[in-house]
């Protein structure tokens, strides 16, 4: 093989090929696929077969000027490349560097025989630079699990992409990637072990502060997201303004069991997709995600031109907090019921069908009305029985999916000043983990996924409890969701009590956190 370092373009003088392994971005995951390079003489052309027209457009120029920056001609004549398999929308900088590299491949600058087992991905500065690209967890899975042992990555990208199995070769120019490929003892420098090599925790998201700070808040009310946590029962606060159902929302991350492995990889791979996890390593923390409530359908639930992850999926293993609910458009929340009963999202499109997952935490907050001041006892709300009635309506489309109704009370500042505080988020975690370690040893999976056949095998009644249901439903005509709702909720009650048995005191307890 002879290498080439002018920068004089060159011309083509017989037809040559040559591919190279690479993946695509599917909904959280990656499917494989080959760049394919045909080079050949005629009149100066440079085309490019399934990507997006834009990704087109643009690929052409950072390839171009790319390669000239590493110090190599620019072939002269016929040149096409094609994504395959084709049929696929395509839009991702990430095909930058295999594009580049097969085209060198191709003109006998770069080992042709490297090049076909080597997968790469990362977009391509003008200067040959190669910079960071979202998904990229997901692409070195793929490529692994396709039989690659080694996968050349941008620098930025190399701690996320570094997994068990195969080697993530860390560059930062196509320079780099050029003299591995050529002779696979010229590894770059950056791939040492390092500052870069050992960053292992994500920059999202931020620390949460702790359940301490929440003080002059009844017992009671602090008690519905340690049940919350416990069972991973969606909850709807109300409450007027100051009450500190965001400060409670915000540390309801802080008291969730820490992420295992499979979780984490999950969290990661969300974060990665949406762009969020640029330049981090694998995410260690629980997501907390808050959408203001002008967000749209394809903000929460994702989609989109190029389909991304939405609100929902992001917070998926954590907190998905809706402030202000009955600001949120109607047909937002109608859209939401379905992908959280379902616990996934799915998108159909006409070029294929994306599932994302939809695992989170819901927490809902409102005021109890218009002005917030229904129920208060010092202050006078002045909103009619029928501006109350409008507001609270606004939010029967989603009320369904909250299997706790828990009413947040005004803080009295005099009280707040003097109270003590609160237990710890490491106190009150430690009996959340407990508690759903008796639910995994006992059925498999936390109460809320319980399946109707599952819970009615495992919910432990005691003839006292199944006494007072029964009784519920018949007074107070309860449907056969709200039904399985209260049923969870005190299952997760009796399993935070260390009890194996769901006793009358814990149905009274959920039926008063669910029916109102």
């Amino acid at each position: 093989m002879t290498t080439s370092t002018s920068t004089v373009t060159s011309t083509i003088s017989d037809k040559r090929t040559a591919t190279t392994p690479c993946a695509s971005i599917h909904g959280l995951h990656a499917v494989p696929c080959t760049v394919s390079v045909t080079l050949e003489r005629g009149l100066p052309s440079f085309d490019v077969a399934g990507l997006g027209e834009a990704s087109v457009r643009e690929l052409r120029v950072r390839v171009r000027a790319a390669i000239s920056a590493a110090g190599h001609g620019f072939p002269v004549g016929r040149i096409t490349v094609s994504v395959n398999p084709t049929g696929v929308r395509r839009d991702s900088t990430a095909f930058d560097l295999p594009v580049a590299l097969a085209i060198l491949a191709a003109a006998g600058i770069a080992d042709e025989g490297a090049v076909a087992r080597t997968p790469s991905f990362g977009e391509l500065s003008l200067d040959g630079s190669v910079r960071p690209v979202r998904g990229a967890i997901s692409i070195a899975e793929a490529v692994r699990d396709a039989g690659a042992t080694t996968c050349i990555v941008p620098s930025d990208n190399g701690a996320e992409a570094d997994l068990s199995g195969i080697e993530a070769l860390r560059v930062r120019h196509l320079r780099d990637a050029i003299a591995f490929l050529n002779d696979s003892d010229q590894r770059p420098a950056v791939n040492a072990v390092g500052e870069e090599a050992t960053l292992t925790a994500s920059r999202y998201p931020n620390a949460f502060s702790d359940m301490s700070d929440i003080r002059a808040v009844p017992d009671a009310v602090r008690f519905t997201l340690e049940i919350a946590a416990a069972g991973q029962h969606n909850i709807l606060l109300v409450g007027g303004p100051g009450s500190g159902k965001t400060m409670m929302a915000r540390r309801l991350p802080g008291i969730l069991p820490p992420l295992t492995s499979a979780e984490s990889l999950n969290v990661t791979r969300a974060a990665s997709v949406a762009g969020l996890n640029v330049g981090g390593g694998r995410v260690r923390t629980r997501p907390f995600r808050a959408p203001h409530h002008s967000t749209t359908v394809a903000g929460i639930l994702g989609g989109g031109v190029v389909c991304r992850p939405g609100e929902l999926t992001l917070a998926s293993g954590g907190v998905l907090f809706l402030d202000e609910l009955p600001e949120f458009q109607r047909n937002t929340l109608e859209m939401l019921r379905e992908p959280i009963g379902a616990r996934v999202v799915e998108l159909v499109r006409a070029s294929g069908g994306v599932t994302y997952p939809a695992d989170a935490l819901v927490v809902g907050a409102m005021n109890p009305c218009p002005c917030g001041m229904l129920g208060h006892p010092r202050l006078r709300c002045r909103c009619s029985p029928a501006d109350v009635q409008r507001y609270q309506s606004r939010i029967s489309a989603v009320l369904a999916i909250f299997d706790m109704h828990v009413d947040v009370p005004a803080v009295d500042l005099a009280a707040m000043g003097n109270a003590l505080p609160g237990e710890s988020s490491a106190v009150i975690g430690h009996r959340v983990a407990l508690a759903r370690h008796r639910q995994v040893l006992r059925q498999g999976c936390i109460n809320s996924h319980l399946t109707t056949e599952q819970l009615r095998q495992h919910a432990g009644l005691t003839e006292g409890g199944a006494a007072v249901l029964e009784q519920a439903v018949e007074r107070l005509g309860l449907t056969a969701r709200v039904t399985t709702q209260v049923t969870k909720v005190a299952r997760t009650i009796a399993d935070l009590a260390e009890q194996d048995a769901v006793a009358a005191e814990h149905i009274a307890a959920a039926l008063q956190l669910r029916v109102r």
